[in-house]
């Protein structure tokens, strides 16, 4: 995969607002999901009052994940689900009711076309981004469930490496909830590999309510786990080449565990915390 191509995975016009669709086996057993693959912004939108530079980011989109979600996705025959919008339009990897929904301000960067947001933009954006995207996960799942193996969902970020000043010591994390089947074998498994450090549920926690996995996961009773790759180490096609490789690597073996294939409901720690 060259850069130009690395480039294009993640930047493309895609032919709807919301989401693109990588096709792969619906009886293969895992799911790809991406919440935030694209920093693009519809032109009506003009980017929201934003620098072109500030679009370059991670506040806009996960550096490097797009491209990584579909490199993985072709060698593992997977499906995926990606978004096609910036998550500074509203954060699909959020609930409906959250207040990060749409950023005001954004890891110090003023996103002026947020300053004003009303109920009848958010609802717009609800209806022509969010919704259309959450929808397409779901009526995924719904057919690989049919037929006869429930998927695994595994969902691709990007983290910077730094945050407020602080160094983020973490090469990689795997987040996670209460649902230790897929996290902890693959956190073992990442830990084996020389020279990473991996974070437990690092640099974020994976108990969210109303978030992607609690919704398509957790509510579901399917198997999950979510990994955050520092943007820094995929922000090139042979970065993204190497995770692309290290992570089918790992994933192959852990998918031969049928009781991933179980649908089984652990409950959430955030719902414990509500």
């Amino acid at each position: 995969m060259n850069d130009t191509n690395a480039a294009r995975a993640v930047t493309e016009t895609a032919p709807a607002d919301s989401h693109k669709v990588v096709p792969g086996d619906p009886g293969g057993g895992l799911l790809i999901l991406c919440d935030h693959a694209s920093r693009r912004m519809p032109p009506e939108y003009r980017d929201l009052g934003m620098p072109a530079a500030e679009l370059e980011r991670h506040i806009a989109y996960d550096i490097g994940a797009g491209a990584l979600s579909e490199e993985l996705a072709e060698r593992l025959d997977a499906p995926a689900v990606l978004t096609q919008f910036s998550r500074l339009l509203i954060d699909p990897n959020r609930g409906e009711d959250d207040p990060t929904l749409v950023m005001r301000i954004s890891d110090g960067a003023v996103v002026p076309g947020n300053a004003r947001i009303g109920a009848d933009e958010r609802a717009r954006r609800l209806e022509r981004f969010y919704r259309p995207y959450h929808r397409k996960v779901s009526e995924t799942i719904d057919q690989m469930i049919e037929t006869g193996r429930p998927p695994v969902i595994f969902s691709v970020h990007s983290f910077t490496p730094d945050w407020k000043g602080t160094r983020r010591p973490w090469h990689a994390g795997i987040l996670w909830d209460k649902d230790p089947r897929l996290p902890l074998p693959l956190l073992e498994a990442l830990r084996g590999e020389h020279g990473l450090r991996i974070g437990d549920n690092e640099p974020y926690t994976g108990a969210l309510a109303g978030d992607t996995l609690y919704r398509h996961g957790t509510l579901r009773g399917l198997a999950h786990a979510l990994v955050e790759v520092r943007n820094d180490l995929i922000s090139t096609a042979s970065g993204i080449a190497e995770w692309a490789e290290r992570l089918e690597a790992l994933l192959r073996p852990l998918l031969a565990n049928e009781e991933l294939y179980e649908i089984r409901h652990y409950g959430s720690h955030a719902d414990a915390q509500a």
